[in-house]
């Protein structure tokens, strides 16, 4: 029997046909299913990781909102690509991942019955987010064309109204790789200041941009700097999955409640990864050491593209993922992904309830298969698909 609260929150997809490849036990399986990198994280981050476990400090609760150098590290990291300062005191506060960060402001910020203003598609994972904190999603579509995804401003201005709570935004998005620039924050800030509302920024993969231009942060906006609230995590940019920290940097008069919220959730960030990831974050090489795992992610992406280009696949401006129109096909996701496992032996993903368009979808993840191995993925799907 099921509670209220998940009467409308299916799962993800991605760890059904995870648990699938992984029970496969085929070396040969194309893993494109989830969102898992090959690419190792930074040294530093591997050598503060290995003194942290004979830290004994390390290996502790306190403080709760997550350690000085860790909060420090974020604030800096934050300020920097917004073009303003913040306090690590009282603006930041560090979560167990960045997905941790985001309910708990989702939590602190939407009543039960307000709506969140969010893209189509968009990960599963947000949406469902949203509904456990009691928000309803408000999907603003994002267009497929020739060069990738795109939004219309004044679309996604027209969706805040009265009844929003926030909006929570993503660039490069996740799974289409959509972009977002400066006529969104142009649009959005008069909106939000008009309803009074949150501007929740998924940092996760900001700096993972094809063109090479450094990411266009709302709170860099005059009208949105003292409305945004960022969540940004270590798992994508620093290759760091399985240290599960992340941080939530925005204005203090809301971060007291975020705190809260954490306190009263996860309780604290993973103690032993916090140094490790204050170490990546601050690092001189830090920007560099993301271009150069970008470089190679838009490499496998390339290679990708290339091999399917007689398929419907929707570029993406970055991130680690992209899409294909099944619906173009003939087939549903859950079709085409089940005869792509079977007959391709390529493990991806039906974008069910990620979107209303979702369910015309199937993902592809790039970040985990090197090139070498996706030579002869047409002739996969040619075995599949036809």
């Amino acid at each position: 029997m099921r509670v209220s609260r998940l009467q409308h929150i299916p799962g993800i997809g991605v760890d059904k046909v995870g648990d699938a490849a992984d029970a496969a036990h085929d070396p040969d399986l194309l893993r494109l299913e989830n969102l898992d990198t090959d690419l190792r994280p930074p040294a530093v981050a591997l050598a503060a990781t290995r003194a942290a476990i004979e830290d004994d400090a390390a290996n502790s609760y306190l403080p709760f909102h997550g350690s000085l150098a860790l909060r420090e590290a974020a604030a800096a990291h934050v300020g920097r690509l917004a073009g303003r300062g913040y306090d690590p005191g009282d603006e930041v506060v560090n979560a167990a991942g960045g997905l941790n960060g985001v309910l708990n402001v989702l939590l602190a910020t939407v009543e039960p019955g307000r709506e969140v203003v969010i893209a189509d598609p968009i990960y599963a994972g947000l949406v469902n987010r949203i509904r456990l904190a009691g928000g309803v999603p408000r999907h603003v579509r994002a267009t497929p064309g020739p060069t990738g995804w795109s939004t219309d401003p004044d679309e996604l201005a027209a969706a805040v109204g009265p009844n929003t709570a926030a909006v929570l935004v993503m660039a490069p998005a996740m799974p289409t790789g959509a972009l977002l620039d400066g006529s969104h924050w142009d649009a959005l800030a008069r909106a939000v200041a008009e309803h009074d509302c949150w501007v929740v920024y998924d940092a996760a993969m900001e700096r993972i941009r094809f063109d090479g231009k450094a990411p266009d942060h709302p709170a860099a906006h005059p009208g949105l700097a003292h409305r945004t609230m960022t969540c940004g995590a270590a798992s994508k940019e620093l290759r760091m999955i399985g240290w599960r920290v992340g941080w939530v940097v925005g204005p203090a008069e809301i971060m007291a409640d975020v705190k809260l919220v954490g306190l009263s959730n996860v309780v604290c960030p993973v103690g032993i990864g916090q140094a490790a990831v204050a170490a990546a974050l601050s690092a001189p090489d830090a920007d560099a050491d993301v271009a150069a795992a970008t470089a190679i992610w838009r490499e496998r992406c390339a290679r990708i593209l290339d091999r399917l280009a007689d398929y419907p696949c929707v570029r993406p401006h970055g991130g680690w993922s992209l899409l294909i129109d099944t619906a173009a096909l003939g087939l549903t996701p859950e079709t085409a992904a089940e005869r792509l496992f079977r007959l391709g032996r390529v493990a991806a993903t039906p974008m069910n309830g990620w979107g209303p368009q979702g369910s015309s979808y199937l993902r592809l993840v790039f970040a985990n298969e090197p090139v070498e191995r996706l030579g002869d993925l047409r002739d996969r799907f040619a075995a599949a698909l036809g």
